[in-house]
């Protein structure tokens, strides 16, 4: 079983490499709990790769200043790279490693999927056909879609991005540096210094600027998570796949008995 899970898993990796947009078999599904098994297999290894990445990002940034710390000189290569996570996170200070720390951090899976599924109409809405866009990012740039329903006199666009992970790298970058989700980095550093885990739907309560809907937001995210049980994903021992009989299957809606919850 521990064989197939890792089948299961490396299969996963490489779907991740190849998907840039939903496929057409998504859309010519008809069964809604169908279609949000497949919205998650699709979209959840897309978010894992980008976690990677940023778990990298701050594995380097403590590996730079332990050497700091130990007053080692840092190679020329080692300061450009820091200089461009600082371009990046829009840090002010080169060596305020805790800057860095705060911004440079993982976003709960739960949360991502929640708001994918919201802000694209589970990958329905025409910015996620038309543009990889999964979060209604916006763009005053050249490249973008009018939207329709654009107010008179408004000038933005709704951004395009060329595949899927890279809506998601754009949105975890946003909550990892934008001012509006300080209150967000705060708690999700409390959290970690406490060794205490951060969930999606702890998360969600400082997601207050994320959408004009303001509170009634935070309840849609939130309950989308619980409806779905997409908390499970948050948990550290949690794996993406679960045994169910014979063969394994993502955490869904499907497996709440098993778990002995209720959807």
């Amino acid at each position: 079983m521990r064989i197939f899970a890792l089948s299961i898993i490396f299969i996963a990796s490489i779907f991740a490499d190849i998907t840039k947009s939903f496929p057409d078999s998504y859309y010519k599904i008809k069964d809604p709990l169908a279609r949000k098994e497949a919205f998650v297999k699709i979209l959840y290894p897309l978010v894992i790769e980008e976690e990677k990445k940023i778990k990298a990002q701050r594995a380097f940034v403590k590996s730079v200043f332990e050497k700091i710390e130990r007053e080692e000189i840092l190679i020329p290569a080692e300061t450009e790279k820091l200089k461009k996570l600082a371009k990046t996170y829009r840090i002010k200070s080169l060596y305020n490693k805790e800057a860095y720390l705060k911004r440079i951090d993982t976003i709960p899976v739960s949360l991502v999927l929640a708001q994918a599924a919201i802000e694209s109409n589970w990958g329905r809405s025409r910015f996620a056909k038309e543009a990889n866009n999964l979060f209604g990012e916006w763009t005053w740039g050249k490249r973008g879609i009018v939207p329709k329903d654009r107010p008179e006199g408004k000038r933005y666009k709704i951004r395009i991005f060329d595949s899927l992970e890279d809506s998601i790298a754009s949105y975890m970058k946003n909550l990892n540096r934008h001012w509006a989700y300080k209150e967000l980095r705060e708690a999700r550093a409390k959290a970690r210094k406490r060794g205490l885990p951060f969930s999606g739907f702890a998360a969600a309560t400082y997601m207050i600027h994320y959408s004009q809907r303001g509170e009634e937001y935070i309840k849609m995210v939130k309950a989308k998570i619980v409806r779905n049980g997409w908390d499970l994903y948050d948990l550290p021992s949690m794996p993406a796949e679960h045994s169910e009989g014979n063969k394994m299957v993502m955490l869904s809606s499907r497996i709440f008995a098993v778990k002995g919850r209720r959807p």
